[in-house]
């Protein structure tokens, strides 16, 4: 019975240090996503400049089909704000609890991934913000003018183009983050570089495949997603041979070493 108790309490101790850290990851939310509330306007400004650039001069506008639905986008401008601003916060919390448990050597394994991860994410977001969203917008935009006889205009609604928004950020972010994703698999054993090389045809087709998901259905913003990923997949083949030939470097040094001794 002693010996019961003693199992137990290592992991009453921590479940209690997970439901403070978790703790911890609501308030930071909570805190930058008041912080966001109070600048949504601004933030929102800057997230619908890619479609005042789209629209040129004087042009476009967006509109609102319901009574709430300005106030509940200032509402969604803050909550994913918050999320970016607390991420790191979220994260070394996170690992902050995993981190007892891994040897040095794992730690140090882990921590050029755990620096990478926000950099791709940055990348990608960047790449649909400044690139991909404008050229999408403006092909979308093409289609205003005439149609037999009848103007045809563009008038989004604040709540779609958010999403919209979010979508295209979320995409191309998250999607950015396939090379530590792979790595890590790498790392673990569950994956060789001669077998990426082999996968190389399909990752072609479930580039195109995620890239029709994941962004709005037109050939553009697909195109500029899909070939991304593809150049990131390549990149990561020639970034684990790297590492394979450096781990294949330190095995023969420590094995001389032995030999030495």
């Amino acid at each position: 019975m002693r010996d019961i108790d003693d199992t137990k309490a290592p992991l009453l101790d921590h479940l209690i240090e997970l439901r403070g850290r978790l703790m911890k990851c609501v308030w930071a939310l909570f805190i930058t996503g008041a912080v966001c509330f109070y600048f949504s306007d601004k933030l929102f400004a800057f997230l619908v400049h890619p479609l005042k650039e789209a629209f040129g001069d004087g042009g476009g506008r967006l509109v609102y089909t319901k009574l709430y639905e300005a106030f509940f986008v200032q509402v969604k401008v803050a909550i994913f704000g918050g999320f970016c601003l607390s991420f790191p916060i979220i994260a070394n919390q996170l690992w902050a609890f995993v981190a007892p448990g891994l040897y040095a050597k794992e730690k140090k394994a882990l921590l050029p991934f755990l620096v990478m991860t926000p950099v791709l994410f940055l990348m990608g977001a960047s790449l649909a913000y400044y690139i991909v969203m404008p050229t999408a917008f403006h092909f979308f935009l093409q289609f205003q003018g005439d149609s037999g006889g009848l103007q045809v205009e563009a008038l989004p609604s604040t709540d779609a183009y958010l999403t919209l928004v979010m979508q295209f950020i979320l995409a191309f972010g998250i999607s950015f983050l396939m090379p530590v994703l792979l790595m890590l698999l790498n790392r673990a054993g569950f994956v060789t570089r001669a077998q990426l090389i082999g996968l190389r045809r399909y990752m072609i087709v479930a580039a195109f495949v995620v890239a029709a998901v994941l962004t709005p259905p037109d050939v553009v913003s697909q195109l500029m997603l899909a070939i991304p990923l593809l150049l990131l997949y390549e990149i990561t083949i020639i970034a684990i041979w790297f590492t394979d030939r450096k781990q294949a470097r330190n095995a023969a040094a420590s094995d001389g070493a032995d030999l030495s001794t």
